[in-house]
C-alpha cells in the first residue's frame, strides 16, 4: 500500500470513531473531571505530610517541592498509555462479541492498520481532555507546570508512537485469550507501578528498581516530569529522549511481528470469531 492509501484508511477509521464519540459528549466532559476525584486523596495525604507547605523528604527524591505537579504530569502519560492500550484491545473484544471482526478483516487493508486506525480517535481525544484536566489542575491543586510544548511533544510522541507497538501485543493477547478487560486492567497496573507513573522509582526495592530502569516508558515519565515541572532526571535529558526514539522504532516492529504471528494463529485455528 501506498501513504496515501495508508493515510485514507487510518482516516477513515478514525472518523468512524470520532462520529461515535461526539454522540456522547458528557463522557468527554466526565473525562475531564474524572481525574480530579482520584487526585483529591493524594492531594491531601500529601499535604498531611507537609511542613510547612514544603515536602523536604519528597523533594529529597525528585528535586521539587510541588508533589501534585509531579502526579499530574504523569497521569497525563499515563491517560495516553490507557488510550492506545484501551483503543486497541478493548475495541477489538468489542468486534469479537459483536460478530463482526472476522467480516472487518476480509476487507484489503491489513489489521493492524484497522487496529490503529481506532486509537487515533482515543489520542485526539486523550489529547483535547489532557488539556482541559491540565488547567483544571493548575486551578484546584495551585500547581505550576510550566509551558515547554515543544520539548514535552519530543517525549510524548515517541513515547506514544513506541506504544502501538505495545498495543499490537496487546490485542495479539486479546485474540488469543478473548478477554480484554482483567488483561489490560492487569498491564496497565502493572506498567504503571513499575514505570514510575505515581511516584520517583528511585524509592522502589532495588530488584523492582532494576525492572523499572529497564522499562522505556520510565524514562518517558521521567523526562516529560524534568520538562515541565522541573525535575532530576535518571539519565541525561537528551539521553532519555534517544531511549524514547529507540523504543518507538523497537516496539513498533516487536508490536506488529508479534500481532502478526497471533493472528495468524487464530486464523489457522478457526477462533477468529469466538469469544
Amino acid at each position: 500500500m501506498t501513504i496515501r492509501e495508508i493515510l485514507r484508511v487510518l482516516i477513515a477509521v478514525a472518523r468512524k470513531d470520532l462520529s461515535l464519540i461526539r454522540r456522547y459528549p458528557l463522557n468527554l466532559v466526565s473525562r475531564v473531571f474524572e481525574p480530579i476525584g482520584w487526585l483529591v486523596p493524594v492531594y491531601f495525604l500529601g499535604r498531611t505530610f507537609a511542613r510547612d507547605g514544603q515536602v523536604p523528604g519528597f523533594a529529597a527524591w525528585t528535586g521539587t517541592t510541588d508533589f501534585m505537579a509531579f502526579v499530574v504530569a504523569g497521569w497525563v502519560l499515563a491517560s495516553y498509555v490507557s488510550a492506545v492500550t484501551w483503543g486497541m484491545g478493548f475495541a477489538l473484544k468489542n468486534e469479537m462479541d459483536s460478530g463482526v471482526l472476522e467480516s472487518n478483516w476480509i476487507s484489503p487493508q491489513p489489521p493492524v492498520l484497522l487496529l490503529a486506525g481506532r486509537t487515533i480517535a482515543s489520542v485526539i481525544v486523550t489529547t483535547l481532555t489532557s488539556l482541559g484536566f491540565g488547567v483544571l489542575a493548575v486551578l484546584v491543586f495551585d500547581i505550576s507546570i510550566r509551558a515547554q510544548l515543544l520539548p514535552a511533544l519530543a517525549i510524548i510522541v515517541p513515547v506514544v508512537v513506541g506504544l502501538y507497538g505495545f498495543g499490537f501485543i496487546v490485542a495479539g493477547a486479546v485474540l488469543r485469550m478473548r478477554d480484554a478487560n482483567t488483561l489490560i486492567d492487569v498491564g496497565n497496573f502493572i506498567l504503571g507501578l513499575l514505570s514510575g507513573r505515581d511516584f520517583p522509582v528511585r524509592v522502589l526495592p532495588r530488584p523492582l528498581l532494576w525492572i523499572s530502569l529497564l522499562l522505556p516508558l520510565t524514562y518517558g515519565y521521567d523526562g516529560l516530569r524534568a520538562v515541565i515541572v522541573g525535575t532530576r532526571t535518571l539519565l541525561p535529558l537528551p539521553l532519555e529522549v534517544a531511549v524514547m526514539i529507540v523504543f518507538m522504532a523497537g516496539m513498533v516492529a516487536l508490536g506488529t511481528w508479534i500481532f502478526a504471528r497471533l493472528e495468524r494463529r487464530c486464523r489457522l485455528e478457526g477462533t477468529l470469531s469466538q469469544h
